[in-house]
This record gives structure tokens, sequence and C-alpha cells, in this order.
């Protein structure tokens, strides 16, 4: 059952991506651009997406546990390091040169955009390149 709970949050995620038209690159890129065509779109989304997350958080917690599973599974490291600060940097970079970020990229697969295919190509290759680095970097097998 939280197969279907998580494709109907995947289903409403990449719709409300569409519908806010964050699938297109330009409209990320002219966000970036402040002395150009700076586009102020990208605020309005990013506010909707932080008031709905932070009273969804609040409610889904009051529950104490989830609806579809026994206990919530919170990531066990709160601590930043470098190793956050970094991958959140790699992250910025890579969605400011590209324009469009995990998400969007996969909901923006129904275009057939061949951009789009080599950019999950692309990222697919740096989580691997990533993972391989951090398992070397802590001794771990790559594997």
């Amino acid at each position: 059952m939280p197969i279907v709970f998580a494709l109907i949050a995947g289903v409403l995620f990449g719709a409300g991506l569409s519908i806010a038209d964050m699938v297109n690159p330009a409209r990320v890129l002219n966000f970036l651009d402040l002395a150009g065509g700076w586009d102020p779109t990208l605020i309005f989304v990013m506010g909707g997406g932080l008031a709905v997350t932070f009273i969804g958080y609040r409610l889904a917690f009051r529950r104490g546990k989830p609806i579809a599973d026994a206990r919530f599974h919170l990531p066990p490291k709160r601590k930043i390091d470098a190793w956050l600060v970094g991958g959140s940097a790699v992250f910025g970079l890579g969605w400011g040169l590209g324009g469009i970020c995990p998400g969007p990229a996969f909901a923006d697969i129904v275009s057939l955009d061949p951009k789009i295919f080599l950019f999950i190509a692309a990222m697919l290759t740096g989580m691997i390149a990533a993972r391989l680095v951090v398992n070397a970097a802590s001794g771990k097998n790559p594997a």
C-alpha cells in the first residue's frame, strides 16, 4: 500500500510542477537572470510549497505515525557537514546551469525532449559518481 501513496504523491507533485510551468528550464533560468528578463514566478512556487510543507508536516507529526507505515522514516543524520554543504552546492550549480532539477526533469519525460533524457542521464551518472566518491572516502566497498 505505501507504493500507492508514493505514486499518488509523485503524480500530484509532477502535476503541480507542470501546472506551475516549472518543467520549463527557461522559467528557472529567467528567475536567475536578475539583469535581464527576470521572472519572479519561482518565488511564488517556492512559497506555496513551503506553506504546504509547513502545514503538512505539522499535521502529519501530530498523528504520531504515518497512515501507511508503522513509523516515520527520518534521516538519521541531523548534522550540517561538508558533505551536505558540498552536495547542496553541486545541486544548486547543476540547477542553475541546466535550469531544471530532478523532480521537474522526471515530470518532463513526457515531452520526449532529447535534452531532458540527456539531463537525466547526466544526473544519474553524477549520482553514481557521488556514491563512489563517498564510499571511497569512507573506505566502504563501492558496490
